[in-house]
């Protein structure tokens, strides 16, 4: 059934796209590193497998590298405070940091039609992230700096703008 999902152009896939990551979210923010690893694990390889498209894991690749230097960076600088261990190199734990790979399940597909529209994609990263991690701590336990929500604002409203450069094409009008 997944595969067949999966296989099907059109919103059918986009959507399967999309709950996929959701549910990957979820699994690491409410299960933990454990269960988040082995979910998120699942997705992506499904992922590679069934949906992305040919030299797409190298962003997978890089977006996990992002996630450990903009997070990792943060948690230094005292932005988060985690009750869980052990952490990743010492400063995330696992669930956070598998975030990072599983939004960039999205850049191709689910979001691609974002990156011709830098205003709605800056204003998107600029309200989005930040949300994202507030209710992630949320739910996880985890304590943010007050800090950290602005500066999450600016990193992300600056990633999708990056994005925008990198992967927006203009939509050809008939």
């Amino acid at each position: 059934m997944a595969e067949s999902v999966m296989r099907r152009p059109g919103i059918a896939r986009l959507v399967a796209n999309l709950v996929a990551f959701e549910a990957g979210w979820t699994a690491c923010v409410l299960g933990g590193s454990l269960v988040g690893a082995l979910v998120a694990g699942a997705l992506l390889a499904a992922h590679l497998r069934w949906v992305a498209r040919p030299g797409e894991w190298r962003w997978l690749v890089g977006f996990a590298l992002l996630g450990l230097a903009v997070d990792g960076g943060l948690a230094l600088v005292g932005g988060f405070t985690f009750t869980e261990t052990p952490l990743v190199l010492g400063l995330l734990p696992a669930w956070l940091w598998l975030l990072w790979p599983l939004f960039a399940t999205l850049l191709h597909h689910s979001l691609a039609w974002l990156w011709t529209r830098p205003r709605l994609a800056v204003l998107g990263g600029a309200v989005g992230g930040p949300l994202s991690y507030y209710a992630g701590a949320e739910l996880a336990g985890v304590s943010l700096a007050p800090w950290l929500l602005p500066v999450q604002a600016l990193v992300w409203a600056g990633l999708c703008l990056w994005l925008c450069r990198r992967l927006g094409r203009p939509v050809a009008r008939d």
